[in-house]
């Protein structure tokens, strides 16, 4: 799902980027919103789909906030370290309102009053208040000046808004105004993102879990438990005839102490390949495990003793930008892995890699392109016929996992 978002700069006086006043923009330009209900849209697509840091750029993000949002305990899940809360210029500055923006102010968050144009009663906002954004538009040039003089000498930092000319912009920068915004400096700008559905996001979460350097497999069982057919197929998966076990196990902590860091992680992968894919062809999924399976098996030949399942998630990542519909080095800025994976996966490998000469033999003999293949086999030192045997025996295991497990609606079994 396509998600949008609007930002204007807001400059300071050396013409540098202090912020963004974040915008709320919808899809559908039919579908309008209240106040309270855009701000919580933009802090959701901003602040959680998008991301503060590929948004902001570690620039300040100024968020409107009408009456309503001031007084709910949801704001408080922006990060104080770089929002300012916007508060309205038809907020009324009622006892409940200042105690709200007291608290928020006292968690942290930076105050700004919008639209400012020095209309009386708003002195105990103003006490509270780090920027006012001041509307050139609504003020002669004297009241801005007076403005200015008057509460900038106060330690508050003043913004001019609205600056649609050059020599606005001059008067501003003159009577010492601290920041700047409007249409002479830039019009707002749509971000666009694709959201990861609802179910994805959580598999997504699972998976960044176990690529951390340290596993914390108390989080990742309390994941897996709050997704209840996955709870099913690893219990199933740990129960079954292949682990011999004496007495029957019925926790995930156990389940996943008894499979391991590296048996937990290609488990999981296994499990979430057909939730990522759930709306794209069955061969995707298909070729992700061939691929994975095939880069796994090359381990032992390519002197990778050590990291077989490293090999097996990197063949099963080259495949998540088509499951998940969005840039590669996108999803793995998400993620936690190795870099020499990472460099792999990006094409941007150092001279000896050799995870990233596995996954270009792989992708070479996919392609049939035996001269490329039998030159890596070579640099990596192992026979190139073994290669055929390895392959083969990789799609058998994926078709055998894709015709009968899935199908059946059984645990994937590594």
């Amino acid at each position: 799902m396509e998600i949008l978002v609007a930002r204007q700069p807001i400059l300071d006086r050396n013409l540098k980027v202090y912020g963004y006043e974040l915008l709320y923009r919808s899809c559908d330009r039919s579908q309008t919103a209240d106040g309270g209900e855009a701000t919580l849209q933009v802090i959701t697509n901003s602040f959680l789909s998008i991301g503060a840091d590929k948004l902001l750029g570690g620039a300040k993000g100024f968020v409107n906030c009408p009456q309503s949002i001031l007084t709910d305990e949801r704001i408080d899940l922006l990060p104080t370290s770089n929002t300012v809360l916007e508060v309205l210029e038809n907020v009324k500055p009622e006892p409940t309102v200042i105690a709200a923006c007291r608290r928020l102010k006292d968690r942290g968050f930076l105050l700004a009053l919008d639209d400012f144009t020095g209309q009386p009663g708003y002195d105990a906002l103003i006490e509270l208040a780090d920027i006012i954004k001041v509307e050139f538009p609504a003020l002669t040039l004297s009241a801005r000046a007076k403005i200015r003089e008057t509460y900038g000498k106060r330690g508050i930092r003043m913004l001019a808004e609205k600056v649609e000319t050059r020599s606005e912009f001059l008067q501003a920068l003159d009577m010492g105004y601290d920041y700047y915004q409007g249409y002479f400096f830039a019009r707002p700008v749509i971000v666009k993102s694709r959201e990861i559905r609802g179910y994805k996001a959580r598999y997504i979460n699972i998976l960044r879990e176990i690529h951390k350097p340290e596993v914390d497999r108390a989080c990742v069982a309390n994941l897996v438990r709050m997704e209840a057919s996955l709870t099913h197929r690893l219990l199933r998966y740990i129960n079954s005839a292949a682990f011999a076990i004496r007495g029957q196990i019925s926790s995930v902590r156990t389940a996943m102490d008894r499979l391991g860091d590296d048996g937990t992680r290609k488990w999981l992968w296994l499990a979430a390949l057909p939730q990522l894919a759930v709306d794209k062809p069955g061969e995707l999924m298909t070729a992700a495990a061939i691929r994975a399976r095939f880069c796994e098996s090359i381990a032992p030949l390519a002197g990778l003793n050590d990291r077989p399942s490293d090999l097996f998630l990197m063949g099963m990542f080259s495949f998540l930008d088509a499951m998940l519909d969005r840039p590669l080095q996108e999803l793995l800025t998400e993620l936690y892995l190795p870099k020499d994976i990472e460099e792999a996966l990006l094409g941007a490998a150092a001279p000896g890699n050799r995870m990233a000469m596995v996954l270009d033999l792989v992708q070479a003999y996919e392609a049939a392109d035996w001269e490329t293949s039998a030159r890596l086999a070579d640099q990596l030192q192992f026979p190139e016929q073994a290669l055929g045997s390895l392959y083969l025996q990789s799609v058998a295991w994926a078709d055998e996992i894709f015709s009968s497990n899935i199908a059946e609606n059984q645990p994937l079994a590594g």
